[in-house]
């Protein structure tokens, strides 16, 4: 699943391409797509012009030029594709699921949602100014702000991380506490800290824990700086093309394979329904984090 750094990438390629653009036309080719939206999307966007695009963690917004903005989020699959045809000839990729049809400066762009797995889905959301100029849909609200945020604090987040009493790597997932992170980036955290993810948050030190927050954000800015993270073709740039950081993965989807630091076999454990990926020695369970 795109996590901070993939939406990132796609809201700076899409931002170009569409903002200050008018939405001429909607299209929706599958009812999944809009399955979160209440009324006729298609009626609640025609006309309205987008005057910015914006993110929070993984999730991505086109604030209209109306107290509203349509809000995606990816999912598993989605990607955004800009003016792009199936190379067959064909039309566009079997996989739209949404077209919207934008004029910018007098230039007609195509715009379209595609998602193999229809895990993901846009909605439009009533929004408004809270605060430093910032624009917030309704339906955004309960997500917290991310480690790449200029507002975020990573003080007020160790504080609350240090309170709870479940495994760390949760509390990394937890998008109430500090959106973005998922399941790769937490794991590469988790390693480049030394920190096992089972490990109690409430029994870290301030130290360690801001150590991990630190941990988080270099993580993702040099995730950033590769494009993003893509194993297949599920997840690609508005142009189509992939992301690199997968060359840099420390030990997430490497089972077996030699730890850079030890040498030892990287691990892998199910984790709510997914993976952890770990170094056993220099992540040791039984470390030594008692609260200072």
């Amino acid at each position: 699943m795109p996590e901070l750094p993939e939406v990132e990438v796609v809201r700076r390629g899409l931002d170009p391409h569409v903002t200050g653009a008018i939405i001429e036309s909607a299209e929706v080719l599958h009812p999944r797509v809009t399955r979160r939206n209440t009324g006729n999307f298609v009626h609640q966007v025609s006309g309205a012009r987008i005057s910015h695009i914006s993110r929070r963690g993984k999730y991505l917004w086109f604030v209209l030029d109306q107290p509203h903005a349509i809000v995606a989020h990816l999912g598993m699959s989605g990607q955004f594709r800009i003016n792009q045809i199936d190379p067959s000839g064909n039309g566009f990729n079997p996989h739209t699921r949404l077209t919207m049809s934008l004029r910018s400066s007098g230039v007609p762009v195509q715009l379209a949602f595609v998602d193999q797995r229809t895990f993901g889905g846009l909605h439009v959301s009533p929004c408004s100014d809270v605060g430093n100029g910032e624009v917030l849909p309704e339906s955004v609200r309960h997500i917290a702000r991310d480690p790449l945020d200029p507002l975020f604090d990573p003080d007020l987040y160790v504080q609350r991380a240090l309170s709870k009493s479940v495994a760390i790597k949760r509390v990394l997932l937890d998008q109430t506490l500090m959106s973005g992170v998922g399941n790769i980036y937490a794991d590469e955290a988790l390693f480049r800290a030394g920190v096992h993810g089972d490990i109690r948050a409430d029994s870290l030190s301030a130290t360690a824990m801001h150590e991990l927050v630190s941990e988080v954000t270099t993580v993702m800015n040099e995730a950033l700086e590769e494009g993003g993270t893509s194993f297949d073709a599920l997840y690609v740039h508005v142009n189509g093309e992939s992301g690199y950081f997968s060359r840099s993965l420390a030990v997430y989807g490497r089972e077996g394979q030699p730890c850079d630091r030890c040498g030892q076999p990287i691990s892998r454990t199910q984790f709510m329904n997914r993976s952890s990926y770990f170094c056993a020695v220099c992540q040791p369970l039984s470390r030594a984090v008692a609260s200072q």
